[in-house]
């Protein structure tokens, strides 16, 4: 190494030190910076730019051995390269957090990789107590029966960690009689002191696990203790308060965002959009599969199409380098793959926003570009609501609710927002009614007639 590369790695170094590295992180920082700089093969570090970070970037992101968190190390090691040592003008306004929160691995039990999990029990989890063979063929048979009827991959899960956590509750294996789910019943709302919700959740689950799996009828349960039920009314931001987050929002974060609260989608909704589901001729997109299986349309936001359509155009030249580089890969749900053997490297099945790494399907163990991870834009929205200055408990689903809100106050009719927003009973979407002081209340306080 020369004097002159000896000073710059010594400034390099420093830099490291300042944002807290030490040790081997500040060492493999060091390393991943130095992989960059040397392989730039005669180019001038000056004259880099932002689409020769994406492409490098984008091929880092098609390396076996990398894992996610190697991943965000060396994002960091380049954004402390190109920003602070550098000082590229680009650089400072590149979206390195769009780049970092896209870097995550869904966890092995995430519902879109789930489907494809063998009927064995989750080797991630310990039990507080060990089951017998009976008890562990009773819980697989709940995957069985849930797949036969098609129900969802979130209702599986659900079903088989109630079922599990009763038989824990048991001691290991399942009782037969109601007399022991009463007892749990009970449990749930004076012990661990769940929520009416959550217990009736927990009732489904056991009379789906009896009726159906068990082949046992529960009968009546009798009476049981249940946690008092709680009328609340949801979180929902003002126009004004809206705008103040999205500010605080950039890139591809914001992008989904102002899909949640411009479309009224669900977080899951936009997290699996597909390429195909975007309508901008027709001005809609299609939420395929939504919640209860359901599909229907919901408004593409007009502001949003310029940007909608610069970002898939980016994620088009990132899908043809992946099939250049032989990958390319989507999940696509089992009947659709048997179907379609070769749709799931087509263009027009790939997540709008993708992940920015490929991956290692835990479960079939192909290397797949899955979409972003859900908890990245929950984390965003969180964090952005409060450098927002909003005083108020700022979620992903407060954008929908905030949609079906706006939406009614403008005199939209409520069997409308009742079909955009895809719920079965238009009770559940009268609740917006009195967020709006629609109840039969006058909206203005007698204090202010004085």
């Amino acid at each position: 190494m020369t004097r002159k590369e000896s000073v710059f790695w010594g400034r390099y170094a420093d830099s490291v030190n300042k944002h807290g590295l030490s040790g081997y992180a500040a060492e493999w920082t060091v390393h991943r910076a130095q992989q960059f700089v040397y392989g730039l093969e005669g180019r001038k570090l000056r004259n880099v730019d932002a689409t020769y970070l994406d492409q490098y970037l984008n091929v880092l992101g098609r390396n076996d051995s990398l894992q996610d968190w190697q991943m965000i190390q060396a994002i960091n090691a380049l954004k402390i390269l190109l920003v602070d040592v550098v000082s590229l003008d680009w650089a400072v306004t590149y979206d390195w957090d769009e780049r970092l929160s896209a870097c995550r691995d869904l966890e092995p039990t995430h519902p879109t990789l789930a489907r494809e999990a063998p009927l064995m029990r989750d080797v991630h989890r310990q039990e507080a107590c060990a089951l017998t063979p009976a008890a562990e063929a009773q819980l697989e048979r709940i995957k069985e029966v849930v797949r036969t009827r098609a129900m969802s991959i979130r209702t599986e899960q659900t079903y088989v960690e109630w079922a599990r956590r009763f038989v824990d509750y048991c001691g290991g294996t399942f009782p037969e009689g109601p007399a022991k789910v009463r007892d749990f019943l009970e449990y749930l709302a004076l012990v661990r002191k769940v929520a009416p919700s959550t217990q009736s959740q927990a009732l489904n689950a056991l009379v789906f696990l009896y009726g159906q799996v068990l082949k046992v009828e529960l009968g009546d349960l009798g009476e049981y203790r249940r946690p008092a039920r709680k009328r609340r009314l949801p979180v929902v931001l003002s126009p004004g308060e809206v705008q103040l987050l999205l500010a605080a929002m950039s890139g591809r974060n914001k992008l989904m965002a102002s899909l949640l609260y411009g479309a009224g989608m669900r977080l899951m909704e936009c997290i699996r959009l597909r390429v195909q589901n975007i309508d901008f001729d027709n001005g809609y997109i299609l939420v395929v599969d939504g919640k209860g299986g359901k599909d229907r349309r919901v408004p593409l936001p007009v502001k949003l199409v310029p940007e909608l359509k610069a970002h898939l155009t980016a994620m088009k030249a990132q899908h043809d380098a992946d099939l250049t580089a032989g990958f390319g890969e989507v999940f696509l749900p089992e009947s659709l793959a048997r179907k379609y053997p070769n749709a799931s490297k087509e263009w027009i099945w790939q997540y709008v926003f993708p992940a920015a790494r490929l991956s290692t399907d835990p479960r079939s163990g192909r290397r797949r570009r899955h979409h972003v991870s859900e908890k990245n834009l929950q984390k965003v929205v969180k964090s952005s609501a409060v450098k927002a200055g909003i005083p108020k408990r700022v979620t992903c689903h407060t954008l929908r609710h905030s949609f079906a809100t706006h939406l009614l106050a403008r005199g939209s009719d409520i069997r409308t927002v009742q079909e955009l927003l895809g719920h079965a009973d238009v009770s559940t979407t009268m609740i917006y009614t009195h967020v709006l002081n629609r109840s039969g209340v006058s909206g203005q306080s007698p204090l202010d007639t004085l």
